[in-house]
């Protein structure tokens, strides 16, 4: 029997069970007295992209109410927190709002995250929701993170044999495009004590914008409120009226701390207050922030909407007491917040060792010296938009495409994983191929087309959209030092964008300009649509191999000036 197949015939048994309830309503409530309740803890975590060992940096610090930053993150700790949070409570369910592999270290990317995927099998992860990064390699390469086999073209590197999750991945608008058949299991049902709860998993409805067209090809993504509200219903009629959403859709904040609501107005909270009134609580994710908020229900019922930033900082946790005789939560008893995954408790022994294992295994690759920095190049933006690491990586990116005719080169923020840290004196600034794999893992292809003048100003008028919800989103490609312009803030809709030179000299609408972006952003990603009208296309190398060639040559490469993109 397949391991779909079980899981399938378990969905079955658990909502025969549910329908069992249901039918046996009358008879139960008549034995059950009133005011009965059983305490439940629902722990999650978010967007933990493979990052076993803690991450560096800003990558690895939370931010505290006080402004005060803290490190953390790193799966053994990670590991133990856990321990100590299920050790308070007699029930609890660990839950993914997505992006659990992808985007990814070298440590566990080297291996097709599977490391990831067995470090979350041994946390007894009951469910988790798809993010867009699942779909990074593609859904068959998805398929098999939870069916198991070996790698179709890398074998099994890391162990012998992968036998897959151990919990379903669930997308309740994720369908086959032609058939409209679920992709995906849409939701799945756990169990505290006798209490049944329904798991809703949801990934964004603008995924095909943000992974490669090729990655996306033949799925289809619905609204989430329709797919939340629809499931929703299904799990009430099946008797299951406790329910969580795992929603890989997140808001942005003006600072705070983990337990602060500082959300600007973003697709989450739209979501939340638009929801089915069934559903108890929402775990979010993708936007990589901190927040723990109640928001109103579409029936005017306050409910929890968190988000535990990223990279295993934080566990976010909802407690909450389940109503025996409604078999539902009780809205007035929950209780969530953050969990800050610190570094100063012991770290989890197996855990450890199965980071270790990756460490080893992929030593011979990820250790591999490749150039020196002479200072912390960082990722995050100024002012402008630009950040140092994101101009250091477009400048790489022009000059493996000169070739080609490049002139300049954009990449996208988005594909910038993390910082370059310096370690000196010891380490004398060394920049090794793991740390620059985790800077760009995705190993995206250049491509250098042509576009006009004018074109090039709607790439960069595109940089400014609106989101789903009406709110404003920000966009700004990292360019090469050969390209300098000015946005204005309060300009009108497509005519920000002004002062437009290239290697100097002011861009004429009519005159072509050879332009260097990767793949993704070619296809139309992050809503750049403009640039997949390119012309005279011209392939190139990996993302990552010109990074690692400009490193080579750069030796104690410095932290470019961000002094490209004026802002007004």
């Amino acid at each position: 029997m397949t391991t779909t197949t079980r899981r399938g015939r378990a969905l079955a048994i658990v909502a025969l069970a549910a329908a069992a309830l249901v039918a046996g309503t009358s008879g139960t409530a008549a034995a059950t007295p009133r005011g009965w309740t059983s305490d439940v803890r629902l722990i999650a975590f978010n967007d933990f992209h493979g990052n076993l060992e803690p991450p560096s940096g800003s990558s690895g610090r939370i931010t505290l109410s006080d402004g005060k930053t803290v490190d953390a993150g790193g799966a053994a700790y990670l590991a133990t927190h856990l321990k100590n949070l299920r050790s308070q409570a007699r029930d609890s369910i660990l839950l993914s709002a997505g992006d659990n592999i992808g985007g990814s270290p070298a440590v566990s990317a080297l291996f097709h995250d599977e490391p990831t995927i067995e470090f979350l099998n041994s946390l007894d992860v009951k469910a988790s929701a798809i993010g867009n990064h699942e779909l990074d390699e593609g859904y068959e390469e998805l398929k098999r993170m939870i069916r198991g086999g070996c790698h179709p073209k890398d074998g099994c590197q890391f162990r012998k044999s992968f036998k897959g999750a151990k919990f379903p991945m669930l997308a309740a608008n994720m369908t086959f495009e032609k058939t409209g058949v679920p992709a995906l299991m849409p939701f799945s049902i756990e169990f505290s004590g006798l209490m049944p709860i329904g798991i809703i998993g949801v990934p964004l409805k603008d995924l095909p914008t943000v992974v490669s067209a090729e990655a996306v090809k033949g799925l289809k993504f619905e609204d989430e409120v329709k797919a939340i509200d629809r499931t929703a219903n299904l799990l009430d009629r099946l008797g299951v009226k406790a329910q969580v959403v795992l929603l890989h859709q997140g808001d942005n904040t003006e600072g705070g701390g983990p337990n602060d609501c500082k959300t600007t107005p973003g697709p989450a909270r739209d979501i939340a207050q638009r929801a089915s009134a069934k559903v108890d609580a929402i775990f979010t994710g993708h936007s990589h922030q901190q927040y723990v908020c109640s928001i109103n229900d579409p029936s005017g019922k306050p409910r929890p909407v968190l988000q535990g930033a990223s990279f295993g900082r934080i566990l976010s946790v909802v407690d909450a007491k389940i109503d025996w005789w409604t078999r539902d939560i009780i809205r007035s008893t929950v209780k969530p917040f953050n969990q800050v995954v610190t570094r100063d408790v012991p770290e989890d022994r197996a855990t450890k060792a199965l980071v270790e294992e990756a460490k080893t295994k992929a030593a011979p690759i990820a250790g591999r010296k490749i150039g020196t920095i002479s200072a912390d190049i960082m990722r995050a933006a100024a002012p402008s938009g630009e950040s140092q690491l994101g101009n250091m990586i477009a400048d790489a990116q022009l000059e493996s495409t000169k070739s080609a005719g490049a002139q300049i080169a954009l990449m996208n923020p988005g594909g910038v994983r993390a910082d370059l840290v310096f370690k000196g004196p010891e380490g004398d600034g060394v920049v090794t191929y793991g740390e620059a794999y985790t800077v760009q893992p995705f190993a995206n292809i250049l491509q250098t087309v042509s576009l006009t003048g004018a074109q090039i100003k709607t790439v960069l008028e595109q940089q400014f959209q609106t989101g789903p919800d009406g709110a404003a989103i920000m966009r700004i490609l990292q360019p090469s030092s050969t390209l300098k312009y000015t946005w204005t803030a309060s300009a009108p809709k497509g005519s920000r964008i002004s002062g437009i030179t290239v290697a100097g000299q002011p861009v004429q609408d009519s005159t072509k300009y050879r332009v260097t972006v990767n793949n993704f952003l070619q296809g139309g990603g992050d809503g750049f649509t403009e640039l997949s009208k390119g012309t005279e296309l011209t392939g190139g190398a990996i993302d990552l191999d010109s990074f690692i060639d400009y490193l080579a040559k750069n030796p104690n490469a410095a932290p470019p000036a961000t002094d490209r993109i004026t802002a007004k």
